[in-house]
């Protein structure tokens, strides 16, 4: 309640009511200091010209914050709720009516997801700094003041801002199915939430999607009616739910090819981006990950999300998975579709490893994967299970079993 009624427009008192709440909690999942801390955007004359010139779309990724805060709040601190509490309530309420008249601003995700952001700031954080990067690159890219032949040069400029911050910045080396997929807690949330997390996957390939209008559209015209259109799409996504949902995580190279091609470490931070966000949500679904280990498995994760070593893939290896799995299981391609859907070809809640088996591929991880390393006690390395002993796996560092 106290969520929506900021969204009402009640932000002062939800403001602090959560500072009060903040400062009051004594304990969390396990004693922590964090040392994040916020940055603004980067400098550059063209912030805030997607806002200006697409006002509808701008607003959905406010609404997307809120989905994705109340998501983590709900599963964090009501996790013996009923499905139909995400998958009934929550979402009739995001579909039909935030999305349908979405926040002007963006929101403090603080002030909805107050436990989670109280166990777990450091990857709030990185989340947070990666849409920096999402809205900084739209800005670029919907600037009709910056001619076609600079913009390059202006993206890199905004990539080399985000990567200045290294304790936040997502990889740009493309990171395995088995980091996102691989430990027992690995597609928890999907598999419990198909429509919460279809709706999520439709964020996910809207974000991605938006970036293909724009630099495929050869006039100021052509790419408002662009982006107009792929918004659209993502709306009848939601229409008959599940059904016409993203069955796989869209793959940036299949829904936005142009722009994979053209800023590939760009598209591969998103994609990273958006892999942990769901190995956040299955470690806060699953009964796997004990309650006072949800810190300490967030954290590991979050580790091998930024590092550039560990369960990586080549950057052949990354376009040809996202070219087996096939848009058609993503949700479609992002421009140029037609009015029906495209056939899906794999089951809903399916694991990658599992899907790449049924086809006669091997998952694998990667030629270039590197195990990582041991990680510290308050942030071990989530790990894949000993599959010699799959009921009970020897102890590693980041491995967790119920208690």
């Amino acid at each position: 309640m106290r969520a929506r009624n900021w969204l009402n427009g009640g932000a002062t008192s939800a403001l602090m009511t959560t500072v009060l709440a903040l400062a009051a909690t004594p304990h969390v999942a396990t004693a922590q200091w964090s040392t994040t801390f916020e940055q603004h955007y980067f400098a550059d004359p063209s912030n805030w010209a997607f806002r200006n010139t697409y006002p509808a779309s701008d607003r959905l990724f406010n609404a997307f914050d809120y989905g994705h805060a109340i998501l983590y709040e709900r599963l964090y601190t009501r996790p013996h709720d009923d499905p139909s509490s995400l998958e009934e309530k929550e979402y009739e309420f995001i579909t039909r009516k935030l999305l349908v008249k979405p926040p002007r601003l963006p929101l403090e995700e603080a002030a909805i997801e107050v436990e989670y952001a109280k166990l777990a700031p450091e990857a709030k954080q990185m989340f947070e700094w990666a849409h920096v990067l999402h809205r900084q690159v739209y800005d670029v890219l919907a600037d009709e003041r910056v001619p076609a032949a600079q913009k390059d040069a202006r993206v890199a400029r905004v990539l080399a801002y985000y990567k200045s911050r290294p304790d936040l910045a997502f990889s740009s080396v493309p990171k395995t199915m088995e980091l996102m997929e691989g430990d027992e807690y690995g597609a928890a949330f999907r598999r419990r939430y198909p429509k919460f997390n279809g709706l999520i996957w439709a964020y996910h390939w809207l974000q991605i999607g938006l970036y293909e209008p724009l630099l495929t559209a050869t006039s100021a015209s052509a790419r408002r009616a662009g982006v107009q259109a792929t918004t659209r799409r993502f709306f009848q996504m939601l229409e008959n739910a599940p059904q016409n949902m993203p069955r796989v995580m869209p793959m940036t190279p299949a829904v936005a090819p142009v722009f994979t091609a053209r800023y590939p470490e760009v598209a591969t931070i998103f994609d990273n981006l958006h892999g942990m966000h769901d190995v956040i949500s299955d470690i806060l679904a699953s009964p796997i990950v004990p309650r006072d280990q949800k810190r300490a498995v967030i954290l590991g994760v979050a580790e091998r999300y930024r590092d550039s070593t560990s369960y990586v893939w080549s950057r052949k290896e990354w376009l040809e998975m996202s070219d087996m799995m096939g848009s058609n299981n993503m949700g479609g391609p992002a421009v140029g579709f037609t009015a029906e859907f495209p056939t899906p070809t794999v089951e809903r809640g399916a694991k990658m490893a599992e899907i790449m088996k049924a086809m006669g591929h091997d998952h694998g991880g990667g030629a270039n994967r590197v195990t990582p390393p041991p990680a510290s006690t308050d942030a071990p390395t989530a790990r894949k299970p000993d599959s010699t002993s799959k009921k009970q796996p020897a102890p590693a560092p980041g491995h967790v079993h119920p208690q």
